[in-house]
């Protein structure tokens, strides 16, 4: 993690905190911790995305409040800034959860969203040599992702994304797929992953984490469990945010490293990018 990054980390949660501390929802304090790390251009979403292999950038968000289990999400839009607030739209605007491709781009822009001039390479590849370097891709990551609870105990979770390193143009991970890269159940728990996509939506990660938190199991318990059988189970590397109703929380990864922070108002914010 760069001096940058923990900067940015800071920034966000000091945002999320005090619209807490304000008696703000928990879903706005999500959408609006993530909008700043969209908007920093440090992380592989919102402004930082990464290109797809054919030189586009395509992002992905979603978000959901805990108490009646809303949710809502986008898949590959484009040039906007922040894909966290058209998937916000999306829940609140329609009776649907995920909306893909250039059509979820005409949503957002329908709602005139903050666009960015995203720079993209357009390159002419084919399928083979596309499928090639798929193959011989990098695993590296950087979905942002964030946890809260409220004043009235109501738990959110959200995350933004602009994929992998290199991917295949209309491959979607898991950060748009609720239960797999977000749930919120103020019976339960929020959480919020991030890692390799794949693994985590063919094992339902954040919804398994929440059926465990509604079982009794404590955030790091839970965490900890899942995340051992994503790796021995099927070799899948991913990191989690885990916030218990009750608001204890748990940052666990079975990557090498993983940026993130947390803060109860006092002193500075804690970030790092190793946790147990």
């Amino acid at each position: 993690m760069t001096v940058a990054q923990a900067a940015g980390l800071r920034a966000a949660l000091r945002v999320g905190y005090h619209l807490l501390d304000r008696g703000g929802s928990a879903l706005t304090a999500v959408e609006q911790a993530i909008r700043v790390l969209e908007q920093s251009g440090l992380f592989n979403a919102g402004v930082g995305s990464r290109l797809q292999l054919d030189g586009v950038r395509r992002m992905d968000a979603s978000i959901m409040e805990g108490d009646s289990l809303r949710a809502g999400a986008v898949a590959s839009v484009e040039g906007i800034a922040h894909p966290i607030v058209a998937a916000r739209l999306v829940m609140e605007t329609t009776d649907h959860v995920l909306l893909v491709g250039p059509l979820a781009t005409k949503f957002a822009r329908y709602f005139k969203l903050e666009r960015h001039p995203l720079r993209t390479i357009r390159r002419r590849l084919s399928y083979d040599v596309m499928l090639t370097r798929k193959s011989l891709a990098g695993e590296r990551h950087g979905t942002v992702g964030a946890v809260a609870r409220d004043r009235s105990g109501t738990v959110a979770a959200g995350a933004s994304t602009g994929g992998i390193d290199c991917m295949l143009p209309g491959r979607v991970g898991d950060t748009p797929l609720i239960g797999c890269g977000v749930y919120a159940d103020n019976q339960s728990g929020a959480v919020a992953m991030t890692g390799i996509g794949e693994g985590i939506i063919r094992m339902a990660v954040a919804k398994e984490i929440c059926d465990r938190l509604a079982q009794g199991a404590l955030p790091a318990a839970a965490a900890r469990q899942v995340l051992k059988n994503l790796v021995t189970r099927i070799q899948g590397a991913a990191g989690t945010l885990v916030l218990a109703s009750d608001g204890r929380l748990s940052i666990s990864h079975v990557t090498p490293r993983m940026s993130a922070g947390w803060w109860d108002g006092k002193g500075e914010p804690t970030v790092g990018d190793r946790f147990q």
